[in-house]
């Protein structure tokens, strides 16, 4: 909540922190780049974390509560794709990775090791802003509807309990990124129907689709190989060439 304290004649809103902030860790070697998305973010009442490498970055997620990343790709001592890598082995949270324009192929890969959403430098932070708003609500509300809906959903081995967010398979508990869950919950909600990329990205990204193509197929991939015993010969998750994708149904 926000109170407004007098000081020299003028009100100056504060932030006090009533346990529903979110924390943001933001880690770039730039730190005008940095000062600047913390100013951002505090403003719209994030509380924001900071770190110029990728070893810092993870040394505070062991320390902190840290509920979404955002992290520089190009970074000394550890770069943000091996930073990426190795947080993924024990969390979950969304992470927004920041590329320059020239490291498309890097892009791809940050998607395909886990990260969840990417932005090209120089971006508009107003938009750095709506995307980590957009991936807090997948992370922390996905499912909270209006309307009631099943909380497990079942298609053959595969199953999604919508309410603790677990995905087993075969007995196996599958971890699975914020994106890969929705993805994999909207195709299995709806089994047998066909989704096209576009669709697909619309759903999840809740933004037009344009040039999804990529990143919808590197999170499908990645998807397929938790899910599948092998991937090349999937069960569930099956593409309709020159349509989309959707789940196989199972009897």
């Amino acid at each position: 909540m926000y109170v407004k304290l007098k000081q020299n004649e003028n009100y100056v809103k504060i932030y006090i922190k009533d346990g529903t902030m979110e924390l943001i860790l933001v880690c770039d070697d730039d730190r005008e780049i940095v000062d600047a998305i913390k100013i951002y973010l505090s403003g719209e009442g994030f509380e924001v974390l900071t770190a110029y490498d990728g070893e810092e970055a993870i040394q505070l997620m062991e320390k902190h509560k840290v509920d979404l990343l955002i992290i520089d790709i190009m970074m000394p001592v550890l770069d943000g794709i091996r930073a990426t890598m190795q947080i993924r082995e024990n969390s979950t949270i969304p992470i927004i990775m920041l590329s320059a324009k020239s490291e498309d192929a890097d892009k791809i890969l940050g998607l395909n090791i886990g990260a969840d959403d990417y932005l090209t430098k120089p971006f508009n932070p107003l938009e750095l802003v709506a995307r980590v708003k957009s991936q807090l609500r997948r992370y922390k509300k996905l499912g909270n509807m209006s309307m009631p809906e099943p909380q497990k959903v079942v298609v053959g081995d595969l199953e999604i309990d919508d309410e603790t967010k677990e995905v087993v398979v075969a007995g196996e508990l599958i971890k699975l990124t914020p994106i890969e869950y929705n993805i994999l919950l909207l195709l299995a909600k709806n089994a047998g129907k066909v989704y096209s990329i576009d669709e697909i990205y619309e759903q999840i990204w809740n933004e037009e689709a344009i040039g999804a193509d990529n990143t919808v197929a590197v999170h499908i991939r990645h998807i397929r190989e938790k899910i599948e015993i092998n991937p090349k010969e999937p069960r569930y998750l099956k593409v309709v060439w020159g349509v989309g994708y959707k789940i196989e149904k199972h009897g």
